[in-house]
């Protein structure tokens, strides 16, 4: 790995750790290779039990970083959609990763870092985290993320929240089921080692096979259908005469077209 991330294994619980809080934890092409190579590699390994997914400084995950929103700006349809294609693969990955998974919300979760959040088993949150879904501000959707999401906080909430680009409380993500536990800072690495505790302690197969149990039963597959149909949204929007401008405007720091006047 490189230093975007971390990777730690003790007493059989796995701890992946986002490493770049000079860019909020922010992403890009290759974070999200080694993302999915990580869950991959963990989730293969016998001497594992559980994984948590944390990060290092104020953000947990502030979504795609800015230097590859300047590339993508520029990219084809195609392209877009293979952009869209990887990222959908890596949250797949750690949505299907073998052994349970716990996310550990130090920071503040944007937009693309939700997407991380969902697709994790567990989430637990500090109480001064702030959460946003605020691609509509781009003139974008949160298309490839959105399985999980809407899986995490349901239908209703995402409603509002994909809708308006609010920025929420960890109060409110908790409401609305987004993270199942809220703490103090100084408490969340006890309460993540508790439920990882839980995890190690119970039968691995049993384990795994609830795990699979709850994505069989629960609504519709994530299937390549589904997974196919979010990397052609996202596609379609980010080539959009809107989405473009919206991208643009954010990364010149000015108002897009449509608030213009």
């Amino acid at each position: 790995m490189s230093q975007a991330l971390t990777i730690a294994v003790q007493d059989r619980i796995a701890r992946i750790t986002l490493s770049r809080p000079e860019v909020r934890n922010a992403f890009n092409d290759a974070v999200i290779q080694e993302l999915k190579a990580a869950f991959e590699a963990v989730g293969a390994r016998d001497d594992v039990r559980a994984v948590v997914l944390a990060a290092v400084g104020p953000a947990f995950c502030a979504g795609a970083d800015l230097n590859w929103m300047r590339r993508m700006a520029d990219y084809t349809r195609d392209e877009n959609v293979a952009d869209a294609g990887q990222l959908a693969a890596m949250l797949k990955t750690i949505y299907e990763c073998p052994k349970p998974t716990i996310a550990a919300v130090q920071g503040d979760v944007f937009a693309g870092g939700m997407g991380l959040v969902a697709a994790c088993d567990m989430a637990v949150s500090v109480d001064t985290a702030t959460y946003c879904l605020s691609e509509v501000k781009l003139g974008l959707i949160p298309a490839t993320i959105s399985p999980y999401v809407i899986r995490a906080m349901g239908a209703r909430a995402s409603h509002r929240y994909f809708l308006t680009a609010e920025r929420f409380s960890a109060q409110e993500a908790h409401r609305i089921g987004f993270v199942h536990e809220l703490v103090g800072a100084e408490a969340l690495d006890a309460k993540v080692n508790e439920l990882a505790q839980a995890l190690v302690s119970a039968s691995p197969a049993a384990v795994r096979a609830c795990k699979r149990l709850v994505q069989d039963v629960a609504e519709r597959e994530i299937d390549a259908g589904l997974i196919a149909a979010t990397v052609q949204g996202i596609a379609d929007i980010r080539a959009s005469e809107q989405g473009r401008e919206g991208v643009q405007s954010f990364l010149q720091k000015r108002k897009p077209a449509w608030l213009a006047g």
